[in-house]
C-alpha cells in the first residue's frame, strides 16, 4: 500500500516540478528550447518535445533500478511515467490536437484546462505569460483579467502586440481555440 501511495505522491508532484520547471526554465535560460512551442510549428516536432526525453529519461532509470529489487524508485518512476502519459492527453492531444480527439470539451474540468492553457499561449516570448501548469489549471478568468491588467483590453504584452499577437501552431487556431472554448 505505501508504494501505492508514493505512486499517487509522485504523480502529484510532477505537476509541481512541471509547473517550476515550465515557469523558471522553459521560460528562463532554455527559452531556446521551449519558444518552438510558442510559434507555429513546422512539421509534426518541435524542440519543445526533447522536454519529453529529459524527463523520461530519469523515469526509465528509477524503472529500471526499481524491477531490480528497489520497489520504491519502480514506484517514482512509474509515477513519472504516468504523469507523463497524462501531460501527453491533456497538453498533446486535447489542447494542441497533435493526436485528433472526437470532442472539445465545452465545460467543466477539461474545458478549464484547455482554456488556461490557450491563454498561456498569448504570448510568443518568454514574458508575460500566465498559466505554467497542466492538471491544475488556474481559473481562466481570473488569467485573461491578468494578461488584460498587465497589456491593455487585447490582453497581449508589449513584446507581442508588435510582434503581431499569437502565432501559435496554426494560423490564429489558439485564438480559435480559446474561443470555442469560450462559448461553451
Amino acid at each position: 500500500m505505501a508504494y501505492v501511495a508514493l505512486f499517487l505522491l509522485t504523480v502529484l508532484a510532477m505537476e509541481a516540478v512541471a509547473w517550476l520547471m515550465h515557469r523558471y526554465l522553459m521560460h528562463g535560460p532554455l527559452w531556446v528550447l521551449h519558444k518552438s512551442h510558442h510559434r507555429r510549428r513546422e512539421g509534426r516536432f518541435e524542440l519543445n518535445d526533447a522536454f519529453g526525453l529529459f524527463f523520461a529519461i530519469p523515469s526509465m532509470i528509477l524503472i529500471w533500478y526499481g524491477v531490480r529489487g528497489q520497489p520504491a524508485l519502480l514506484s517514482l518512476g512509474l509515477g513519472m511515467t504516468a504523469y507523463g502519459a497524462l501531460y501527453f492527453f491533456f497538453h498533446d492531444m486535447l489542447v494542441h490536437r497533435r493526436v485528433k480527439l472526437p470532442f472539445v470539451p465545452k465545460r467543466g474540468y477539461l474545458h478549464r484546462v484547455v482554456r488556461a492553457h490557450l491563454l498561456h499561449h498569448r504570448t510568443t516570448t518568454k514574458h508575460g505569460a500566465v498559466s505554467f501548469g497542466f492538471l491544475f489549471a488556474e481559473n481562466p478568468d481570473k488569467l485573461l483579467a491578468t494578461l488584460k491588467r498587465r497589456a491593455g483590453s487585447d490582453g497581449l504584452p508589449p513584446a507581442d502586440k508588435q510582434a503581431g499577437g499569437v502565432q501559435g501552431d496554426e494560423s490564429g487556431a489558439h485564438e480559435e481555440r480559446e474561443r470555442q472554448h469560450q462559448t461553451g
